[in-house]
C-alpha cells in the first residue's frame, strides 16, 4: 500500500536519500527543505532527477523546522492532496566539542531544531491522524540518544530529550492506532561529521589546553571510518531500515538501531521490560480502563 510522506531536512544526508528510496519504493514523498528557492535547489533538483523514473512521486517542499508559519502552510498543503500518513522527523544538528564551551545560545539554537522543531511537526500532523485514527511519526534519534558521550555532551542532550518526548507520545496515542517511533543510527557517512557546529566560548576551549584538541580527533575518527567504505556506515541502511517501519506489519518496536551497535541494543533490551512494567501499572489509570 503506498502512503503519503513527509520527511524533513531533506535537503541532504539521511533525509535526501531516504527521499529516495521512498519514491523509489512508489510512495508520495515531500521532501522538506529550508530555502527551496536559493541554496537548496540544486539538491531538490538532483533528488527529482534520481527519482525521475520512480514509480512514485517526488515534491520538494519549503519547510523550516524552526518556522510555525511556514510548517502550518506546508502541512495544510499536503492535506488538501491527500492525507499525510507519515512523518519523518529527519531535520538536525550535530554539535561536537567540550560540553562546557557550548554557549547557552548555542544550545537553545540546537534545541529548536533537534527537539522543539520535532515537537512542532508533530503537534502539526496530528490533530488530523487522531481524527482519522491513523499514522506514523517516525524520529531520527542516535546512538548518542542512549549514551552520554564526551564532546557530544550538548548534542546526547538533545536526542535524550527527544527520545523521551516522542515515547511518551507513542503511548499517548496507542488508542488512536498512531505509532511514535526512533530509528537510532550510529555513525554513518554524512556531512553532520563535517559540518558540525563547534564551541563559541573559546576561552573555554583555551582552558581546557590539549584535551580540548579531541574533538578534531574524535571528527577525524569519524572521517577516517566512513573513507573505508564499511557498508554498516552506509547511510542508505538508515533509509531502508525507515522504510521497514513503513511498510513492515505492526506491531512496530519504539526504537530501531541501524549500524555498528555501539551497545545500543544492549541498552534497547535491558531497559525495555522495566519500562513495559511501568507502563502496565500507569496504563489503566491514564486511559481510565480501571
Amino acid at each position: 500500500m503506498t502512503k503519503t510522506i513527509l520527511i524533513t531536512g531533506a535537503s541532504r544526508g539521511i533525509g535526501w536519500l531516504t527521499a529516495r528510496v521512498l519514491t523509489e519504493a512508489g510512495h508520495t514523498v515531500y521532501a522538506g527543505m529550508r530555502d527551496l528557492t536559493g541554496r537548496n535547489a540544486q539538491p531538490a533538483r538532483d533528488l527529482m532527477e534520481a527519482t525521475a523514473a520512480a514509480p512514485g512521486q517526488l515534491r520538494p517542499i519549503s519547510l523550516d523546522v524552526t518556522d510555525e508559519a511556514q510548517i502550518a502552510s506546508a502541512v495544510a498543503e499536503i492535506e488538501a492532496a491527500g492525507p499525510l500518513d507519515v512523518l519523518i522527523n529527519n531535520a538536525g544538528v550535530m554539535p561536537v566539542g567540550l560540553t562546557e564551551a557550548f554557549t547557552v545560545d548555542q544550545a537553545k539554537d540546537l534545541f529548536d531544531v533537534n527537539v522543539y522543531g520535532i515537537m512542532r511537526m508533530t503537534r502539526a500532523v496530528l490533530p488530523a491522524m487522531r481524527a482519522r485514527k491513523s499514522g506514523q511519526i517516525i524520529s531520527l534519534s542516535s546512538s548518542a540518544g542512549r549514551f552520554g558521550m564526551p564532546f557530544f555532551g550538548l548534542y546526547c542532550a538533545s536526542k535524550w530529550a527527544m527520545e523521551a518526548w516522542c515515547e511518551a507520545l507513542h503511548y499517548e496515542l496507542e488508542q488512536f492506532g498512531i505509532e511514535s517511533l526512533l530509528v537510532e543510527p550510529s555513525g554513518h557517512g554524512t556531512d553532520l561529521v563535517n559540518t558540525a557546529p563547534a564551541p563559541n566560548d573559546q576561552d573555554r576551549v583555551d582552558s581546557y589546553g590539549d584535551i580540548a584538541t579531541g574533538r578534531d580527533r574524535l571528527l577525524g575518527m569519524f572521517i577516517g571510518m566512513f573513507e573505508q567504505g564499511m557498508a554498516e556506515n552506509d547511510a542508505t541502511n538508515v533509509a531502508t531500515a525507515i522504510q521497514g517501519l513503513i511498510e513492515g506489519p505492526a506491531p512496530r518496536p519504539v526504537r530501531t538501531q541501524v549500524g555498528q551497535d555501539m551497545g545500543v541494543t544492549a541498552v534497547n533490551e535491558a531497559t525495555a521490560p522495566i519500562q513495559a512494567q511501568l507502563i502496565d501499572m500507569l496504563r489503566p489509570i491514564y486511559t481510565g480502563a480501571m
